[in-house]
């Protein structure tokens, strides 16, 4: 929630199909690009704030916004309103209302199919591309849960995504809102290896949140901060985020991603991709394969750290951010 995490940076934006967005900005200083920072689940702007101050001082510019369905931005239940092509002229609206012609886009988890669409959709607006944890998701990929996880699991040996089943329906939002501190312990997991038994395999997730389980903080992750996360999300709840999933289920960008040319699926611009080693989930190899099939003008990093890399190792993502858009800006 912005409003909430850089109460001096925070602005509020309706935009012309009346959608409202809460987003923390900064200028760029001259001849510096800005960034677009795209948060995952269950996160909101403030996942990003140790990258604020650095990117700032540096005098890169800031578009950093909750995201639908988050913090200060609007939160619909129509599960259409969650189509990555109309999410993508969200930002590109927010954008122009910054006077930002080009950006650097930053993103994660959830973050990065959006950043991925935003790519095929309005390449113009990017001057690159860098992800965490997550490589860069083509338009046409299929949401078929079952398929999905008999997949992960015949590459993997095991299930990676088991908790898709039960994020798609009614009883994980009110099991996530009933129990918030078990949901955030569960996914900032205090030890990556907490993924493997509670939340990658089928029913583990439901099981853990559900009987109200809970781990200490991880070292990452002072009190402060997580008081502050928790008054966010108490706001509103995991409704808005867990529609995320629903919505790719439910199939609701198939109609506009079949219109999207072969040619318009490989990302051309610069690409960084920073895998996580200790993410057991978007697990390192088979993110960093799709990268180097997909992207053919990737820089590919890990480090050994598991899904948060911007909350885990700061220092080391922002100097492969800031040596990233150090290129791109002695390239244009």
């Amino acid at each position: 929630m912005a409003s909430v995490a850089f109460p001096h940076l925070a602005k509020r934006a309706v935009l012309s199909d009346g959608t409202t967005y809460g987003y923390a900005t900064v200028p760029s200083a001259p001849g510096k690009p800005s960034f677009l920072l795209l948060h995952g689940y269950p996160s909101s702007s403030f996942d990003w704030r140790l990258q604020m101050k650095p990117l700032a001082k540096a005098g890169y510019g800031i578009i950093n916004p909750d995201l639908l369905g988050y913090g200060d931005s609007d939160k619909p239940t129509d599960l259409a309103a969650y189509r990555m092509k109309i999410m993508s002229g969200h930002m590109i609206e927010i954008m122009d209302r910054e006077s930002v012609k080009r950006a650097i886009v930053i993103a994660h988890d959830w973050g990065v199919c959006l950043a991925s669409k935003l790519a095929s959709y309005y390449p113009a607006r990017l001057s690159g591309f860098a992800t965490i944890a997550v490589s860069y998701m083509p338009p046409g990929m299929m949401f078929d849960v079952d398929a999905m996880i008999e997949h992960t699991r015949s590459i993997h040996g095991r299930e990676t995504i088991g908790y898709w089943k039960w994020y798609i329906t009614d009883d994980a939002v009110t099991a996530n809102d009933s129990n918030p501190a078990s949901a955030f312990n569960l996914l900032y997991a205090h030890d990556p290896s907490l993924w493997l038994d509670h939340f990658a395999p089928l029913g583990k997730a439901e099981a853990f949140v559900s009987t109200g389980q809970i781990t200490p903080l991880p070292t990452w992750y002072s009190l402060a901060d997580y008081t502050t996360r928790d008054r966010i999300f108490a706001k509103a709840g995991y409704a808005g985020p867990l529609s995320w999933y629903r919505a790719a289920v439910r199939g609701v960008n198939i109609a506009d991603e079949e219109l999207v040319r072969d040619e318009q699926k490989l990302l051309r611009m610069p690409c960084l991709f920073i895998a996580a080693e200790k993410d057991h989930v978007c697990v390192a190899e088979s993110q960093i394969a799709a990268c180097k099939q997909l992207c053919p003008n990737a820089r590919i990093e890990r480090l050994d750290c598991g899904h948060w890399v911007q909350l885990e190792e700061p220092e080391k993502f922002h100097g492969l951010l800031l040596d990233f858009a150090e290129q791109i800006t002695s390239g244009d």
